[in-house]
């Protein structure tokens, strides 16, 4: 094979070029990032970086890697065109480049909701690096911040800045936090612990606007009820949308993400997709776009193995999550989006466990501060109700029952 080119080095960018040399590819590789400098990881950014801002931690490997590996990094460059006919990307700087096979690692982009003053100084996002330190050096000088959006990015700087000594409000334009990730039961208990750290948490209502004094800087947000809440710091986590702009521009088949088969391949069998940007299979599961480091990583692996290897089995990781927040982990493994039946138990420590079931199976589990029960679950998925109702839905108990 002549050329693999890889769009973004993100977490998931990276590890496809990492996957496809140790995987034995001899083949030239190109990685592309639109950031200056070394490839990091995201996830500390809301949590260990807001702590401790020590950037040199985040770094994936550094330069001597690229240069031993004979991977060709290009930072600081984005791609804004590609030619499927000459199958070449366009650079920004004007150079073209030719591939024999194109990964796209876009990954996702935040979302800005239509709240005015949304663009004020005070007014932050966490995506980049560059936004986390912006963001740090705003809290260490804030007495009141406000979050819009109970998500895990919104909630993880909640706990991170009430560590911090900052007054937070989190304002959730939904019924309940991390809606599209949790149980209603698990969402429960969240809610009762950072309420219970001191984090002013609203429900139910919007942002509609973001208050400015008088040097048009942000000192508040104004609610659709017209109530005020005070913060010279402001941040926006109110989700993200599919970077799926120069797939769309190339004629790919997109739909809320790039769509890509059970191999990972898109609508032109010469690109692949994966991560945030990518919309692919799950058995059982339909065809979901998944928001996590971890499915991104898994897909680079699987995306490598077809292409160094040869390899042509279908994409069948089993995705799981999880979310610092402050001292508190919460673990998830599987997907119980269509979950139509919960139970819930706790830990010998007393830290809550959900199980969520659909049609009489297991299909995801929710744990806090208890790893062991976690990589036990994710051993169950699949597994009848009544077998676990046999063991009083104790997951580790189960599991050495069935493995006897």
């Amino acid at each position: 094979m002549e050329r693999i080119v890889i769009v973004g080095a993100g977490q998931g960018g990276m590890q496809a070029a990492m996957s496809l040399r140790q995987d034995g590819l001899t083949g030239n590789i190109t990685l592309i990032g639109e950031e200056p400098g070394l490839p990091y990881q995201r996830p500390p950014l809301s949590k260990a970086y807001m702590a401790d801002g020590i950037a040199d931690r985040l770094i994936l490997r550094p330069t001597s890697f690229f240069e031993r590996s004979e991977i060709d990094y290009r930072d600081g460059v984005r791609v804004t065109q590609i030619d499927r006919e000459r199958k070449s990307v366009t650079l920004s700087n004007g150079e073209n480049i030719t591939y024999a096979h194109l990964i796209l690692a876009t990954g996702a982009a935040n979302w800005a909701p239509p709240i005015a003053g949304i663009n004020a100084p005070g007014v932050f996002q966490l995506r980049t690096l560059e936004d986390a330190t912006a963001l740090r050096n705003k809290m260490a000088s804030t007495k009141r911040a406000v979050v819009i959006g109970g998500g895990f990015i919104g909630l993880e700087f909640a706990a991170m800045a009430r560590d911090a000594g900052v007054e937070v409000a989190v304002v959730e334009a939904g019924p309940r936090l991390m809606a599209r990730a949790i149980s209603p039961a698990m969402s429960r208990w969240f809610l009762d612990l950072h309420r219970s750290q001191g984090t002013k948490i609203i429900l139910g209502t919007a942002a509609s606007s973001v208050r400015l004094d008088d040097a048009g800087e942000a000192d508040g947000v104004i609610l659709n009820d017209g109530t005020v809440i005070d913060g010279s710091l402001v941040l926006v986590a109110a989700g993200v949308r599919p970077s799926v702009e120069l797939a769309e521009q190339a004629g790919l088949s997109c739909n809320d993400g790039v769509i890509v088969d059970g191999r990972l391949l898109t609508s032109d069998p010469a690109i692949s997709a994966l991560g945030d940007c990518a919309r692919f299979p799950l058995p059982d599961n339909g065809t979901v776009r998944l928001e996590s480091v971890q499915a991104a990583v898994d897909h680079a692996r699987h995306i490598a193995r077809r292409l160094a290897k040869g390899e042509d089995a279908p994409y069948s990781a089993l995705p799981w999550f999880w979310s610092d927040q402050g001292k508190i982990k919460l673990q998830i493994v599987g997907i119980g989006a269509g979950a139509d039946r919960h139970e819930q138990t706790t830990t010998p420590a007393g830290e809550p466990v959900v199980l969520a079931f659909n049609n009489d199976t297991l299909i995801a589990v929710e744990t806090v501060n208890a790893a062991g029960v976690h990589m036990a679950a994710r051993r169950l998925i699949g597994t009848p109700y009544h077998v676990l109702a046999e063991h009083h839905f104790d997951v580790r108990k189960t599991l050495s029952a069935v493995t006897a």
